[in-house]
Formats: C-alpha cells, sequence, structure tokens
C-alpha cells in the first residue's frame, strides 16, 4: 500500500506540475505594419436625426405633395448625374458631395413612397457605375481618391438599404444587378446572377468574426468574405476557391458555398479595357484554373497573420490577389489599412500581425474591378445591419482601452484539446480548435463571441420594442443607439463585460 500512495502522490505531483506549465501564457505576438492613417468616421449624427425627422414628417404628408416634391428632386439628381457623366472631376471634388446629399434627402421619401423606388435603386446603380470609371483617373492611395470612392459606394449603399428595410414584409428582389461588364471567359449562373471563369465573390458570413473583419477597417465595409470562382470549360460545372479559417484553402461547390451562411453577396469583375485583359482576355480563366489546381495539389493553411505576401499560408483575400498577381494584375488598390489601436489589438488578438494588408470590403474600390450584381437576402439583410451595429459598439470599447481576455484556469485543458488537434490535422481532418489557431487565441475567440452574442440578444430586444412604439424600423444610427444602451444596461445588471 504504500508503494501505491508514493505512485499516486507522484503521480499527483506530476499532474500539477503539467497544470502549472500549461498555465504558462503565450509571448505577445509581433505587430507588423501598423498604418499612421486614421479611420474615417462620418460625424454626422445630426443629419441623420435630421432625415429620421423628414421620414416621419412624410409619413403625415398626402400622396400629391409628396410625389410632387420628389419629382422636383429626381429631376435635380438626374441634372447632377448628368453633369458628372461628362466631365472628369478630381476626388474630392463638391460635385460629389452636393450628389450625395441630395440623395441622401431623397431617401427617407422614398422610403415612404415606394412609387419611385425603380428609380431610386436605377439611379443608385447609375451612380455607382459613374464612380467607378471615374475613379480609373484618380490616385487611389491619396485620401481624397479613397474618401470620395468610400463615400459615394458605400454611403449610398446604406441609404438604399434603409429603404429597401422600411419595405412592409421586406418584400424585395434579392438579387440587384449594377452591369454587365463584358467577359469572355466561361460563365454560369448563381442565384440569378450570370458569373464567369474569374470573378470575385465577396461575401458576408454570419459569425461574429465576420462581422469583426467587415468593420474593423478604416473604412468599414460590409463584407468578410473572398472567392474565387473557377468553372471547368470542358463540363461547365463551375467551383469556388476559397480560404476557410477551418481548413484553410479549399474548393466547393455552388452548393456548398450557397449552403455556408451568406447574409449577402457580390460579384466583381475585372475590366475588360484594362491593358493586360485587352492583350489576353483568358486572364481571369487562367487565373482561376491556377488557383483551383493549388488548392488541389497541396495543403494551402488558413493565414491568421494576414501577409499577403507570403502565399505560403493564405487568407481568404489573398485567393484572388495571389491568382491575379501571376499574371501580372495587382488587386487591392489601394491596400487596406487599419489603424485603430483597439481594433489593432482585437484583430491582433486572433492572430493577425499585418495592419496593412487586403481586407475583402475594400476589394470594391478598386478601380481595375466593375461591380456585376449584389445578392441580399430580405431577412438576412437586417441581420448584417444588427450585426453591424453590436460589432461598432464593441469596437468602440475596443478603442476605449477593453481588452479581449480569457479564463486563464482553462488554459491547461485547452491546450490538451489542442495537441489532440493537431495530431487530427496532420491527417487533413477538421478540429474544433483551427489549425494555425493557438489555444490562448481560442478562448479569446469564445470569449468575444459569448459577449457579442449576449450584446445581440439584448440589442434585439431593443429592437422589437422600438419597432412597437415607432411603428418602423430602426435606421442604422438607432440600431447603433440601441447596441450602445443594450451593453450599458447588461453591464449594469452584472452581466456581459469584455475584460474577464
Amino acid at each position: 500500500m504504500v508503494w501505491v500512495k508514493k505512485y499516486c502522490l507522484r503521480l499527483l505531483i506530476a499532474l500539477v506540475l503539467l497544470y502549472a506549465l500549461l498555465l504558462i501564457p503565450e509571448p505577445s505576438e509581433e505587430i507588423k505594419g501598423i498604418s499612421s492613417e486614421s479611420t474615417f468616421a462620418w460625424n454626422q449624427d445630426e443629419k441623420w436625426d435630421y432625415l429620421e425627422e423628414i421620414f416621419q414628417q412624410a409619413k403625415e404628408q398626402d400622396t400629391a405633395t409628396l410625389n410632387a416634391y420628389i419629382s422636383l428632386l429626381i429631376f435635380s439628381l438626374e441634372n447632377r448625374l448628368d453633369h458628372l457623366k461628362d466631365t472628369i472631376f478630381l476626388p474630392g471634388n463638391e460635385e460629389f458631395e452636393g450628389l450625395l446629399s441630395d440623395f441622401f434627402s431623397i431617401t427617407p421619401l422614398i422610403a415612404v413612397n415606394h412609387r419611385h423606388i425603380d428609380w431610386f435603386l436605377d439611379y443608385y446603380n447609375r451612380v455607382r457605375t459613374m464612380i467607378k470609371e471615374q475613379s480609373r483617373n484618380w490616385d487611389m492611395e491619396s485620401e481624397q481618391g479613397r474618401v470620395t470612392v468610400y463615400k459615394n459606394l458605400y454611403g449610398m449603399r446604406a441609404a438604399v438599404e434603409e429603404v429597401l428595410l422600411q419595405i412592409s414584409d421586406r418584400d424585395f428582389q434579392s438579387v440587384m444587378i449594377v452591369k454587365d461588364e463584358l467577359s469572355s471567359t466561361p460563365s454560369t449562373n448563381i442565384l440569378g446572377i450570370k458569373v464567369h471563369s474569374g470573378d470575385l465573390l465577396v461575401s458576408r458570413g454570419g459569425a461574429p468574426v465576420s462581422a469583426l473583419i467587415s468593420r474593423g477597417n478604416d473604412y468599414p465595409g460590409n463584407f468578410s468574405h473572398v472567392a474565387m470562382i473557377y468553372i471547368d470549360q470542358d463540363n461547365n460545372t463551375p467551383y469556388l476557391v476559397e480560404s476557410h479559417i477551418e481548413r484553410g484553402v479549399a474548393i466547393a461547390s455552388v452548393q456548398e458555398y450557397i449552403k455556408d451562411t451568406k447574409l449577402r453577396f457580390m460579384v466583381l469583375r475585372l475590366r475588360a479595357d484594362i491593358s493586360e485583359i485587352i492583350k489576353d482576355p483568358e486572364i481571369p480563366h487562367k487565373a482561376a484554373f491556377f488557383i483551383y489546381n493549388e488548392a488541389l495539389s497541396r495543403h494551402i493553411p488558413y493565414d491568421f497573420k494576414m501577409d499577403f505576401h507570403d502565399p505560403e499560408k493564405m487568407f481568404c483575400s489573398e485567393v484572388g490577389s495571389v491568382a491575379y498577381k501571376k499574371y501580372g494584375i495587382e488587386l487591392w488598390k489601394p491596400v487596406s489599412t487599419i489603424s485603430s489601436t483597439g481594433v489593432i489589438n482585437w484583430l491582433n488578438a486572433f492572430g493577425v500581425e499585418n495592419f496593412v494588408t487586403q481586407m475583402p470590403s475594400d476589394l470594391e474600390y478598386d478601380p481595375q474591378l466593375s461591380v456585376v450584381a449584389e445578392w441580399r437576402d430580405p431577412e438576412t439583410l437586417f441581420k448584417d445591419h444588427i450585426d453591424n451595429a453590436v460589432m461598432d459598439i464593441l469596437l468602440e470599447s475596443a478603442n476605449n482601452g477593453e481588452e479581449l481576455k480569457y479564463n486563464i484556469w482553462l488554459l491547461p485543458p485547452i491546450r490538451l484539446l489542442k495537441v489532440y488537434c493537431i495530431v487530427l490535422n496532420l491527417f487533413d481532418t477538421e478540429c474544433i480548435i483551427p489549425e494555425g489557431m493557438s489555444a490562448t487565441k481560442a478562448l479569446k475567440n469564445q470569449h468575444f463571441e459569448r459577449v457579442f452574442d449576449e450584446t445581440k440578444i439584448h440589442t434585439e430586444l431593443l429592437v422589437e420594442k422600438f419597432i412597437k412604439e415607432k411603428g418602423y424600423t430602426p435606421p442604422y444610427w438607432q440600431l447603433v443607439k440601441l447596441a450602445r444602451k443594450a451593453k450599458a444596461e447588461a453591464e449594469a445588471k452584472g452581466g456581459i463585460r469584455l475584460v474577464g
């Protein structure tokens, strides 16, 4: 019995020592390429409140008077667009500010009177095409170039979506065709959109980290993921090549792509008139075939560092940029920048080390690409807005110094689980902790998701109350206020906290 007690004591001591060793924290990650840029902010809260007042007043206006006023604004907007189409303007020109201001002014009226909504959507698409064409002549590395394109493309999209979400029962077409950019590569149809081999699909997932990727950018956006479509010209079978956190670069069928949660997606295509495509119109198909073969021939892990200079590992944006770089086309002009201290700290907690990089949302602003179409499901569009509002509030907290922490006492068992996952990864099997993600980062991610989900639940309750009291869907600025209130109330009750 004595030897049994000694054996048990030694085993206990060994386990305690092992547990203590597994409690040793990871060294901090290196942070590279921090931008000196500043995050874009609208800073127009008074204007948003004013537009909401106009919306409420318009609901009380008689139809004839409202139609007459809308007709006057339409006349003014059409004149502005005609003027902009006929002349090349430099970014920052007051004509762009006037166009955007007028578009914002008509938005609350269209949200009440849907008679002109077809014109409204058509005008929006004509403007975004004009902006893309104008930007071909701009220095997109300059602040004025970036801001002008962003304010008009993102701002007008936001306005259009506020109108769509005010339609009763949200009965609107999911597909919005923008421009059928010419292409000679094989084609197919996805959810009513004609796509070509080499097209890039930027999308938004439903996970909290998707919201972080979309909003954690100097120019906050709506997209968190990029996939490249390859179409086999022999049998016309389409494939989506994309990089996932869980398994790295992988190939999906259209059915698998759609089945994976998508709140929205946009189809982007290289312009037919850029010099490289004029010389060889098959470059998009060749680039798609190249990355398709890369995914087949080798295991490409997910690049948590977001280093687009190293193709040995790839995050989602690299799938497209690496493929086109092989054929002399550099995408992401300009590159993305992340400069907010809080956002940098949070992304670094997930393994990101490079903050001059390629963010999915910014691909839309590359003048080499045309916007072909967008898909937005009526229900998931509102989920996108709520997720964005919740994330904007959490990032406010991040920039105010709140950190992503974790329960350190859980670190030892999670590290043992990570060892098990490493073994599974050796056999190309996915595990609960993704390849390339450490146990510490997994715990921080779990805490982040819990805070996000709980904040969102409280926000949704306040949204329901708002709709019941006001009789309309809260616009985005109201969602942000509700999310801020939800987080504050939950914390006051001893609930969710980022630090802990």
